[in-house]
């Protein structure tokens, strides 16, 4: 379905008047940064709360507002279990429990990265441009990020995804080799408030289907398929059982946060004792934005049959097409503005927090001055390069897409962060690990999610596209496992030799 014209000339309009905001902050932030470090982590002290709505925005993207709740439009009550109650839940106590830790230990060694942190609290330069190197992992994000924001964008304004991607990269990217994190922290906070009330309007958008209370809601779902009333969805790939819907996903919301984009965000805050309202603001706001997931179901009773016209909707296409279906031109275009929000937030983020890891893990280390006298400038070339390689894997994705791009791009960031969840956790709470335990931790990791993933090893990956979520959740705990028998048998050795020196 196409927008109208008066749609397609008021959303032009008011892109033009969005973008021009972001440049003005962006400008602005970019006046102070001065180096590499200022562009990493900033050089202003930003109020806590502010640095909370920057991880808020970071934190719920695109696939938060637009491609989750379009599974959950196709398998119903089962998706808005696991995604928008499990996963944030388990993803909240966890960012709770980790970030104190990470930051403070963060600030003591003057780490910029996460790529930095592990080097540094593991002294190893080795293990950190291991780490650096699993970051590329996070490509993928982006990717997932760039196609949402071009199916969005696309549908509003009646052009081809090709030019809406072309231009999404161009000026994203162009705008972050200059920005970093002081201006991301002004448009983060800027984004996060239109997102968290366009959040609202979402969630209340479908208020009249509820016109006969919950229960008429569900036997409306139930007229369309029985299996989207239901707690498990066994026609789905993703909600079939508790253990895909509740078990995996709290061991995926626990380890969630263990991305360079989310848990560094804490590094921002240039005094540690502002954490816990740092964490209350972005929380709060968190909740609202996870419950934009009912949408789907919305989306689902608006089509019934997932066809607009005859045609039938792409998953990734379901909420943009409920957007310009359901509301009037200026209500759904402030919605637009919101979506296109929840995208860039993060994608500034990942471009900003995977551009310096390169930089400053990956590339110093190898051609060392050379980097480290031109860091700036070297930091803009990695940020072209990124924009070239996103924009061909994002146009891949939009033209021969897997069922979604977050399954592509789930199992890009899923395999990262069961990697890093180790080494984050041991490094916190446990005294005197060794390297071995944690690399050997992170290669269990890697080694059992993809072989499970593409070896279709257990019956859950027995289906034509398979859900990430599985292979990450048993290579986290592989990896935990492994990682703390190696940790105990050396601390086990090492008392051993304390008691024969002793005597």
């Amino acid at each position: 379905m196409k927008a109208s014209e008066q749609w397609v000339i008021f959303m032009a309009i008011l892109l033009v008047v969005y973008a021009a905001v972001i440049l003005f902050f962006v400008i602005r932030g970019a006046l102070k940064a001065k180096n590499i470090s200022d562009f990493a982590v900033g050089n202003i002290k930003f109020p806590s709360w502010v640095v909370g709505l920057s991880l808020a925005a970071s934190m719920t993207s695109a696939a938060t507002f637009i491609i989750n709740p379009g599974f959950i439009a196709l398998y119903g009550i089962s998706g808005v279990l696991s995604f928008g109650i499990v996963l944030p839940i388990a993803a909240f106590v966890s960012l709770i429990v980790l970030t104190k830790g990470f930051a403070k230990y963060g600030h003591s060694v003057k780490a910029t990265t996460m790529a930095q942190w592990m080097g540094q609290r593991y002294k190893s330069k080795s293990y950190a441009f291991f780490m650096a190197v699993l970051a590329l992992l996070l490509i993928t994000f982006i990717v997932l990020i760039n196609v949402g924001l071009t199916q969005v964008i696309s549908k509003s304004l009646n052009t081809e995804p090709f030019y809406v991607l072309l231009g999404i990269t161009v000026f994203v990217f162009g705008y972050m080799m200059f920005g970093g994190a002081n201006s991301m922290v002004y448009t983060n906070t800027i984004q996060a408030i239109i997102m968290f009330f366009v959040a609202l309007v979402l969630i209340g958008s479908g208020y009249e289907f509820f016109e006969n209370g919950v229960t008429g809601f569900i036997e409306k779902l139930g007229g369309i398929d029985e299996n989207l009333t239901k707690p498990t969805n066994t026609s789905s790939f993703l909600f079939r059982d508790y253990f895909e819907i509740i078990l995996a996903q709290i061991i995926i919301g626990v380890a969630i946060v263990c991305q360079p984009h989310i848990i560094t965000k804490s590094l921002l805050l240039k005094d540690s004792k502002k954490i816990n309202k740092y964490l209350f603001s972005g929380i709060m706001f968190m909740v609202v934005f996870f419950l934009v997931v009912v949408v789907g179901l919305y989306a689902r009773l608006t089509f019934p049959d997932l066809k607009v016209n005859g045609t039938a909707l792409k998953m990734d296409e379901i909420i943009p097409t409920y957007v310009v279906v359901k509301f009037s031109v200026g209500l759904g275009m402030f919605i637009v503005v919101g979506l296109i929000s929840a995208g860039l937030s993060t994608l500034e983020s990942l471009i900003q927090s995977l551009s310096v890891t390169i930089t400053q893990d990956i590339l110093q280390p190898i051609f060392k001055e050379r980097v480290s006298k031109h860091s700036v400038l070297v930091n803009k070339g990695v940020i072209v390069i990124l924009g070239l390689v996103s924009f061909v894997l994002s146009w891949n994705q939009i033209v021969n897409p897997d069922v979604s791009v977050a399954i592509f791009a789930q199992n890009g960031v899923y395999a990262y962060f069961a990697a890093a969840f180790v080494p984050v956790l041991f490094g916190m709470f446990l005294k005197n690990v060794p390297l071995k335990a944690v690399f050997a931790a992170s290669i269990v990791a890697l080694v059992v999610h993809f072989g499970i993933y593409y070896g279709r090893l257990t019956s859950y990956m027995q289906e034509p596209v398979n859900n990430p979520g599985i292979p990450a959740a048993i290579a986290i705990v592989s990896s935990v496992v492994v990682g703390y028998l190696l940790y105990y048998f050396n601390k086990k050795k090492d008392d051993h030799r304390h008691v024969g020196l002793d005597s």
